[in-house]
């Protein structure tokens, strides 16, 4: 039983790794937001224009939504930068500015020290796993091997 039992804690944590590779070759979530210059270069508009599309409130950190406006994501200071998702970039794009192709892009991130340790990681858990399923012998086997089995109890 220990060979299966260490085999599916390998796979759990396999896929664990492997999620998490994901997520950080994708962004934090799965979904990258970008940045005012992004949408810039995406809207082909001007930096005073995006700011001036934007839904934002002198008075209010984060007003409600505005279907009219283009949408930041929640910020929890007022230094802190404009951020947008990019599907609100593309709504906005789509059914403010009435413009039919939209393409946002998110580039991903260039390989981290983290990133290239989970990825360490997995190549050593795809290596065990590799090793643990070579293993011909099942639990069973090993019980019948036991020379110690016809012994009288003490």
């Amino acid at each position: 039983m220990f060979p299966r039992s260490v085999e599916s804690v390998t796979s759990q944590v396999q896929q664990s790794v492997e999620m998490a590779i994901e997520n950080m070759a994708s962004g934090s979530s799965g979904d990258a937001l970008v940045g005012i210059d992004d949408v810039q270069k995406s809207l082909n508009r001007s930096r005073a224009s995006v700011y001036r599309y934007t839904n934002t409130d002198t008075r209010n950190l984060n007003p409600p939504f505005n279907p009219r406006k283009l949408n930041p994501e929640y910020r929890s200071d007022q230094k802190d930068p404009l951020l947008f998702h990019p599907n609100e970039v593309a709504r906005f794009a789509k059914d403010v500015l009435r413009i039919k192709e939209v393409t946002v892009e998110v580039l991903n991130s260039p390989s981290t020290a983290t990133q290239q340790m989970l990825e360490a990681i997995l190549e050593e858990l795809k290596g065990i796993r590799t090793h643990l399923e070579s293993f011909n012998e099942s639990p069973a086997d090993l019980a019948s091997r036991r020379e110690w089995k016809d012994r009288p109890a003490a």
